[in-house]
């Protein structure tokens, strides 16, 4: 059966979780089927990446099946092999979505769990349902976030939110999770929303919109020093360019740009 859906209208790649009768948790076949699907929209001519789970809940982390299968494995073979670049398969399941060249928004309702939690910070956005939960949940089985985690988390939250989420495990309400960094944005309808950002991202400038997500991982990892000089050298490629021409044009036309 299939674990995870890949469709693509007006320029908006919708990544779907279709594991929804098992709140969407990790097994194998959904792990690979995750890294396939944003390898995928990667390589795609898409704007944008909206990433929902279908049914109750976003992703509930890891399924049983797989706690039993850590316990038989090589876990040095499976945790300190970089398969993907400087990553782990597991920490990939989060960081591909950094790696998408286009924003991703996530829309997440019922609950984000563990690698569930970690695969939404991957997103550039998240919008939560404000019934939502969130957790930070490997402690409850003697584990610690290694999806990527604590790279993502760092930038989000302050030291001591990030150490009471780790060292506790418990959830966490949406409008927390909002009021500490790790929810861009509260709605009723998380998916709709996600659509509506979706759509505004996809309407800009294509070649713009990728140099600025090039851009901010660059400002949120660099020196001072070699964030100015990104700014001037990605803008230096935009300046005159077909796009940039095209925004213009149709601003001073009063119509919307058209994007080859």
């Amino acid at each position: 059966m299939s674990r995870v859906s890949v469709e693509y209208k007006d320029h908006i790649a919708h990544v779907t979780l279709t594991r929804g009768d098992k709140m969407n948790a990790l097994d194998d076949a959904m792990v690979k089927a995750i890294l396939s699907a944003g390898q995928e929209v990667a390589a795609s001519d898409a704007r944008a990446v909206v990433l929902s789970g279908e049914g109750k809940s976003f992703c509930a982390g890891l399924d049983m099946a797989s706690f039993a299968k850590m316990a038989q494995m090589d876990a040095t073979e499976w945790l300190m092999g970089r398969s993907h670049e400087d990553a782990n398969e597991m920490q990939e399941l989060a960081l591909v979505w950094r790696r998408v060249p286009v924003p991703v928004i996530c829309a997440i309702q019922g609950v984000a769990f563990g690698g569930g939690l970690q695969i939404a910070l991957g997103a550039d956005i998240r919008i939560a349902h404000p019934e939502s939960k969130l957790a930070v949940m490997e402690m409850k089985w003697g584990i610690i976030p290694d999806m990527g985690g604590m790279v993502l988390l760092p930038k989000l939250v302050r030291s001591d939110v990030l150490r009471l989420l780790t060292y506790t495990g418990r959830p966490i309400g949406a409008q927390q999770a909002a009021d500490w960094g790790l929810v861009t944005k509260l709605s009723d309808d998380p998916l709709t929303e996600a659509l509506a950002i979706a759509e505004n991202i996809a309407a800009q400038s294509p070649s713009a919109i990728r140099t600025a997500k090039r851009l901010i991982e660059v400002a949120e990892t660099q020196p001072r020093a070699e964030v100015l000089l990104a700014e001037s050298a990605e803008q230096l490629e935009l300046i005159g360019k077909r796009d940039q021409i095209e925004v213009v044009t149709a601003q001073m036309q009063g119509r919307k740009p058209e994007f080859k």
